[in-house]
């Protein structure tokens, strides 16, 4: 269930996650009630970016809308986790930056420009997707975890397979 007004109170300059069931999409609380995000320009508002064509899309929109409409009935919450990391840039600064941004189109790119990596950059000065990295990680333990099984093939064929060469010299 999406957590109600009361439930959590973003203040100026938050990183909002919204959970959209196979990815995350992240905006930056500016007060009153509005975020900016970054959007595919296809998307109608109220939609709340979950649509697949934000990945096929080589521009997006910055947008400034209510965060209940950008959240929708997806399941958010405040998080400026990488605080631990960085330090953030002073809220005025955030604000005035998201907001004279609003309505420019800018280059969107899934692995390297996306929508965490614009509340990223506007929080802490730094373009950064955790999602990113972690679907990299994900890949690159799934091809290790490949390698090693054609490893192990690959060294069995050779213990006990023998070449067919080798099957026929002996007979």
């Amino acid at each position: 269930m999406a957590p109600t007004l009361y439930d959590e109170k973003p203040e100026p300059g938050d990183l909002i996650e919204i959970f959209r069931g196979t990815y995350q999409h992240w905006a930056v609380y500016i007060g009153d009630g509005f975020v900016v995000h970054l959007a595919p320009p296809s998307e109608v508002p109220g939609a709340g970016s979950s649509s697949v064509m934000s990945v096929l899309s080589e521009k997006a929109v910055v947008k400034k809308e209510e965060l209940w409409d950008v959240v929708g009935t997806h399941h958010w919450e405040i998080n400026n986790s990488l605080d631990k990391k960085y330090q953030p840039r002073e809220i005025n600064i955030i604000v005035r930056e998201a907001r004279a941004l609003v309505g420019r189109e800018l280059p969107y790119c899934v692995i390297r420009g996306n929508c965490e990596h614009f509340a990223n950059e506007l929080r802490y000065g730094k373009a950064e997707s955790r999602q990113v990295r972690k679907a990299g990680e994900t890949v690159m333990v799934a091809g290790v975890a490949a390698m090693v099984g054609l490893g192990i093939v690959a060294l069995a064929g050779a213990l006990f397979g023998g070449s067919k060469k080798e099957k026929e010299d002996t007979q």
